[in-house]
């Protein structure tokens, strides 16, 4: 949190009557950093895997996932989403977990976005 000064003109109504100008601290909370996860391309997880991936951990519609997953084929790697922290964290847990327990390579990051 970043502490701004507040500044009042005028007159202090204080009991010292000198002019002098009253001050008040107003705190301004910041955003806290968000973090991309994203996906990266292998050439053994099978593409239906990813799609399913997508959908599950991710919330997205067939569509949606099957055009990221053409994304991480095509380029390597995409974006699948923007998140705070511990969220990133989690997703980025579950989808490695998940893909080690079904035997496949597949990679997924997170980073500073």
């Amino acid at each position: 949190m970043t502490r701004l000064p507040l500044v009042m003109s005028g007159k202090s109504d204080g009991p010292e009557g000198d002019g002098s100008i009253a001050t008040k601290t107003r705190t301004r909370t910041q955003r806290p950093p968000m973090y991309k996860v994203l996906l990266l391309n292998d050439d053994y997880t099978p593409m239906e895997f990813v799609v399913h991936v997508l959908e599950r951990f991710f919330g997205l519609s067939h569509a949606q996932a099957f055009e990221i997953m053409l994304t991480v084929h095509k380029k390597g790697l995409a974006v699948v989403g923007v998140f705070s922290f511990e969220v990133a964290e989690t997703k980025v847990a579950q989808v490695m977990d998940f893909a080690r327990r079904h035997q496949h390579p597949l990679q997924c990051t997170m980073e500073k976005e």
